[in-house]
């Protein structure tokens, strides 16, 4: 609303006013006499003076707030230069607050408050006002000129209403003028008051003057801005426009400060060890930050991205402890076995000792679940004195995942290597990529695992590309440390860049002593029992836990089942307020656990033809299977197979078919009991999946024993793959079957003459009480398996011609 105005500026300004009058305090205005003017009136104090004052019909004194903010100003709160007010109206809004009109009169100077409520009331001095004269031609030249420039100045700043360049035009008396233009102009509320204060007439005229050359300047100047940046600016980036015009200012006043956040990142950046590459893309960033409206979406987007860069350890690296003894001990208190894991880091850190200088190892460890390869990262760490990080890569479908997002993307961000890295704090961490075999594979969103092929290769990593980054980073002080289940899902580009260390399963040996030092010392803490030194577990307690509550080649397992018992012996403590037990036997552990939910795989005799042990390899370690061949009359020529074998498994027994058919005189089989005669192999247990080519041998000698009525070797089991021609082929897995032959009460192993190899790698303790036999063909097989002996009630044979014949 624009402040009217009196004609008869003299008579105004020399009305007389009391001494003590109602101080009224206003925010960011400053009336000058003889200017009528809108004041919004909200504070319960300022409502209850302006309803005295317009009921008494007195005078009142106006005065400006130093700062706005303040609610209840007192003597030094104002501005002391003000001026004497009469109050024309009063009109109530429907908010609770009220516009009040009024016109400025004298000027006066406000000596004291002398009392604060209802409200101000203060002691004033008038002081004196001159009038311009109008036969003065120099200032009303003066005026004249400064008004033709407010007129300018209303045409440019849309800011101020167009109602004030009519009222402008239509005062003829210079006094009026000034004063107008003053009140109503959107200038520095110090400059006004500055202004009002000064006594010389002169004076007022030329600060006013001078005040809207100022403003007329700055206007023009934002006008030929304007026009300088519209060719650079489309209907997309009008959203910073006025922060472009800005800058622009602050250039040309040669003024302007950054940001905190700009001021922040400069200041972080200085102390990092960049290169001079690196340094020149983070100004050219940064400049790009600076022109960016604060409002806008992206300048958040590039703010992030700055402060990525600045909070990435660029050339910082923790000090390795590089002392053997230590690192050994370290690895052999956290971890029981994994010696190839533990010989592997000690030759690491033997030879980083020697150079002082070298490109980290890209190992993978595989192996059956609970073994201990994740935590094995954390003694690593520990062991080096370096940071541990972490990323499960299992499910992970999305090669952004790996290598981030590119800016261009709304949410983008870095891959999970470079955030692991901010989070480390230090570019030679050990870092754990786990389930790396469970990585998903040629998804619409790209292929993770090749973009793991930059990462894992030493001759790459050195300069990592991660898209959000968008420029290189080192790696190749990182320890990666994958692990994996099983090797055949990884791809082989993947594979073959990793130094691969097998993790195989415990035996029921090291599974007790992992049990003792770790597993119930953990549980009995986990578990309140702590304190409980006296509560303790025989051997033998914990050799039926392992044999008889799990089934599994590492220690998840165990450890859940000792959880289970130590929770209930608390339940009986805590209910009790006595410890139920002191050491554990078998019995105590079926009590509290229950009964046994499996029992060891027993070898069932040699006393039926057909039947021989067999040895495979599953995901949680080896087992031992049960070949069984019977014979039916029928027309012969008809091979039936069950126990849910897989294609792999049903060509072998093809195989030991064809292969015993083509060799039959050599065991003395009649070649007519093939065609009077079906065959049924069957494998025990048909809910659970079998497959793969390690049970050929065994299916050959089931067949042979069956079609011979012999029997097989007594505690004997045997493991490899057949060709047509009767070869035996090497197999995997060998130490974890080994594992399972010995719990099974097996004495004698059949192998493949190539397998000789992996058993000499295998430590003793693990072969102690097995004897191997060495094949290189069926032949071999069966003259070691079959013996003599033909089993009790053996199976007649009936051909087709009447001839009886009893297998030999």
């Amino acid at each position: 609303m624009i402040a009217e105005v009196d004609a008869d500026f003299a008579d105004v300004i020399n009305e007389q006013a009391p001494e003590q009058l109602p101080i009224l305090a206003v925010r960011n205005m400053v009336l000058f006499p003889g200017i009528v003017s809108p004041v919004l009136v909200g504070r319960p104090k300022s409502k209850r003076l302006i309803a005295d004052a317009e009921r008494n019909s007195a005078l009142i004194g106006i005065c400006c707030q130093r700062n706005p903010e303040t609610d209840e100003p007192d003597y030094g709160d104002l501005y002391h230069i003000g001026v004497y007010a009469r109050i024309i109206k009063v009109l109530e809004l429907p908010n609770g607050e009220s516009t009040v009109i009024i016109q400025g009169l004298g000027r006066m100077r406000l000596k004291s408050i002398d009392i604060s409520y209802p409200y101000n009331i203060g002691t004033t001095m008038a002081l004196k006002d001159n009038v311009i004269d109008p036969k003065d031609n120099n200032i009303h030249e003066t005026i004249q000129y400064i008004k033709q420039n407010t007129l300018r100045l209303v045409e440019l700043d849309e800011n101020i209403p167009n109602e004030a360049m009519i009222a402008i035009k239509g005062l003829s008396d210079d006094n009026i003028l000034i004063n107008y233009i003053l009140t109503n102009l959107p200038f520095n509320t110090k400059a006004k008051q500055k202004i009002l204060s000064m006594n010389s007439l002169e004076d007022k005229v030329i600060e006013t003057g001078r005040i809207i050359n100022n403003e007329l300047y700055l206007q023009k100047t934002k006008a030929e801005i304007r026009v300088k940046t519209k060719a650079d600016i489309d209907e997309q980036q009008r959203t910073y426009f006025i922060q472009q015009q800005i800058k622009n200012l602050q250039n040309e006043i040669g003024q302007g400060e950054g940001s905190p956040e700009r001021n922040e990142l400069v200041e972080k950046a200085y102390k990092l060890n960049w290169s001079q590459e690196m340094r020149q893309t983070f100004d050219r960033e940064l400049s790009k930050l600076d022109i960016l409206n604060p409002q806008s979406p992206d300048y958040n987007v590039q703010l992030t991205y700055l402060q990525t860069l600045v909070s990435l350890p660029w050339g910082l690296y923790t000090k390795d402890n590089l002392s053997l003894t230590r690192a050994k001990k370290v690895l052999d208190r956290d971890h029981y076995g994994m010696e190839k894991v533990k010989e592997r880091i000690l030759e690491y850190i033997a030879v980083l000792s020697l150079r002082g200088d070298l490109k980290s190892p890209i190992l993978c460890l595989y192996g059956p679940p609970g073994v201990g390869k994740t935590s094995l990262g954390k003694s690593i760490a520990q062991a080096l004195k370096r940071k541990y990080v972490r990323v499960s890569l299992g499910g992970v479908h999305d090669e952004a995942e790996i290598r981030g997002h590119r800016r261009t993307y709304i949410g983008a961000m870095p891959g999970r290597i470079i955030k692991s890295l901010q989070k480390a704090g230090s570019s030679n961490p050990v870092f754990i990529l786990d389930e790396i075999d469970k990585v998903t594979q040629n998804t619409v969103n790209g292929d993770p695992s090749s973009a793991l092929l930059e990462v894992l290769d030493p001759e790459q990593n050195n300069a990592f590309h991660d898209n959000y980054l968008d420029v290189d980073y080192d790696l190749s002080k990182v320890l990666f440390i994958a692990t994996a289940n099983d090797l055949n899902t990884i791809p082989r580009p993947l594979l073959d860049r990793m130094e691969v260390i097998e993790v195989s399963g415990y035996i029921t040996e090291e599974k007790i002593e992992i049990a003792k030092r770790h597993l119930i010392v953990k549980e009995k803490e986990n578990n309140g029992l702590k304190d409980a030194d006296k509560l303790t577990f025989s051997k033998a307690a914990i050799e039926k836990i392992i044999e008889q509550y799990t089934r599994e080649s590492g220690v998840r397992q165990l450890e859940k089942q000792i959880n289970k018992t130590l929770r209930k012996i608390a339940f009986a403590k805590a209910s009790s307020d006595e410890m139920p037990y002191s050491k554990l036997t078998p019995e105590d552990i079926e009590k509290l656990l229950g009964n046994p939910p499996f029992y060891r795989d027993i070898y069932q005799g040699n006393n039926y033809a057909g039947v021989v042990t067999g040895l495979a390899w599953t995901s949680v370690g080896g087992e031992i299977l049960f070949i069984e061949t019977s014979l039916s009359k029928g027309k012969g020529a008809k091979l039936t197979l069950t126990g849910n074998l897989g294609d792999v498994m049903k060509e072998s027994a093809v195989l030991a078919l064809e292969y015993i058919k083509a060799h039959a005189s050599e065991l003395n089989i009649d070649y007519k009991v093939f065609d009077n005669y079906n065959i049924h192999i069957h494998v025990p247990e048909g809910a659970t999946p079998k497959d793969g080519p390690s049970a050929g041998i065994t299916i050959a000698t089931s067949l042979a024993s069956a079609l011979t009525q012999r029997k097989v070797r007594k505690n004997t089991a045997m493991t490899g793959e057949i060709t047509l021609r009767g070869k035996v082929l090497p197999v995997g897995g060998i130490k974890e079957k080994i594992l399972a032959a010995k719990r099974a009460g097996i004495t004698d192993i059949i192998l493949c003459q190539e397998n000789r190899k992996d058993i000499e790698e295998i430590p003793s303790i693990y072969i102690k009480g097995v004897t191997f036999h060495y094949v290189e063909n069926v032949n071999d097989v069966w003259d070691f398996a079959l013996t003599e002996e033909i089993v009790d009630n053996p199976m007649k044979f009936e051909i087709s011609d009447d001839v009886s014949t009893d297998s030999l």
